[in-house]
């Protein structure tokens, strides 16, 4: 059975255009094609990039951001409290109003102080600043690597300049060694993230980053195993263009310095939304519909890689929606707001928010107190003078 499903997947008509056939891929001593075995070696490659990430965090990004003035804000713990902490690691981490209430009732705890407790039990979850720090560092230091990389991979490559030559004696363009190690940089990477998913920094899009992920190592995966190696390195040196600007920002808004980030931020939203909205579309999708054309008749794989490129294209519409909306902020307001597709600061405006309505209650309560006395306290002992009146509900010297 499992040698019908392998000869079932690797029919020629799926990975190859009409008239070629895996004999006509047959490699010799002076000719090698991409063979799909090769894409094994990008797990234990990943693995290495792992490692290496660790190291590069603990070493050198970690004591960088305390050099560079980077603090981890100091939240309150959560008080031990068992029965709290079971339901909130057996069932859910923000409970409803009702499991509020019977939480309460099980601790004999008002229902503000259950919810004040999960607020900061979620907190003590949410990655510290150095942290985020640390991974903008390692993500930067990569994609700086890879996007040079790949620019001195191809810069001498004719497709690189005449899209029309990523098609030429397709698919039997023998595979270089420059090429292909640069492939197996790139998948090893973004297997690398899969693989410290669960432990990076989870934002508002993690979702469409596990989609993205996903449709990037499919479409390296497919490209490399159907040799659409020429293509596939457009894809790759147009998405790490962008990136180079992006972890930088990041670096110098946890640093608060804001003008260079918000410097950095316009340069990256320009670059990320010609790069992925324009060049993308032309060099990429259009490339790939169209011209590929002119040598073969559509198949399987034709139909795939279109769909997977689309699939990439619908994320860059969904990713520069969001940055437009805050580059609107930006030019409104005069400043960059933070980013949204971070959640991790939800907790501690709720937790702000409790401060400023207990002090505003606190206040009117203290108004009133004082005002039926007829006078308005100073400090809370010493009475105002004369020089002092009531204007639109504030104290105001004369």
């Amino acid at each position: 059975m499992a040698r019908s499903l392998y000869e079932w997947l690797w029919q020629h008509e799926f990975w190859l255009p009409p008239g070629i056939t895996w004999e006509d891929m047959q490699e010799s001593e002076d000719t090698h094609y991409p063979q799909p075995r090769d894409l094994l070696l990008s797990i234990p490659f990943a693995l290495i990039l792992v490692v290496i990430r660790c190291a590069f965090e603990r070493a050198i990004a970690l004591p960088l951001s305390t050099k560079l003035g980077v603090r981890d804000k100091q939240r309150p713990k959560a008080q031990p409290n068992p029965v709290l902490e079971t339901f909130y690691s057996t069932r859910r981490k923000n409970p409803e109003e009702g499991e509020l209430l019977s939480l309460a009732k099980k601790c004999g705890l008002p229902v503000r102080k259950v919810e004040k407790w999960f607020r900061r039990r979620r907190n003590m979850d949410r990655p510290s600043m150095s942290k985020k720090f640390s991974e903008a560092c390692w993500r930067f230091t990569f994609y700086i690597i890879s996007f040079f990389t790949g620019l001195a991979v191809l810069y001498d490559k004719p497709w690189l300049w005449d899209h029309r030559e990523c098609w030429t004696g397709y698919p039997q363009q023998p595979l270089q060694p420059s090429l292909f190690w640069y492939y197996m940089m790139e998948l090893s990477f973004y297997w690398s993230l899969v693989f410290t998913l669960p432990f990076d920094v989870k934002r508002k899009d993690f979702k469409e980053q596990i989609v993205h992920h996903a449709a990037t190592i499919f479409l390296i995966s497919f490209s490399y195993c159907a040799n659409y190696i020429r293509i596939g390195t457009l894809v790759m040196v147009i998405h790490d263009a962008s990136d180079c600007f992006l972890e930088p920002t990041k670096i110098f808004n946890y640093m608060k310095w804001k003008k260079t980030c918000d410097s950095l931020f316009m340069i990256f939203s320009a670059v990320f939304l010609i790069s992925r909205l324009v060049i993308y579309p032309y060099t990429v999708l259009y490339n790939t519909y169209y011209y590929s054309m002119e040598i073969f008749q559509p198949f399987f794989g034709y139909y795939f890689v279109n769909v997977l490129l689309i699939i990439l294209q619908l994320l860059h519409v969904f990713w520069s929606c969001l940055i437009i909306h805050m580059v609107y902020k930006f030019i409104c307001q005069g400043t960059m707001e933070k980013d949204m597709r971070s959640d991790t600061e939800e907790s501690d405006k709720d937790e702000e928010r409790d401060k400023i309505r207990e002090k505003e209650k606190n206040g009117i309560m203290y108004f009133s107190n004082v005002t039926s006395n007829g006078y308005i306290q100073r400090n809370g002992s010493e009475p105002l003078d004369n020089r002092a009146h009531l204007a639109n509900g504030h104290a105001k010297e004369r």
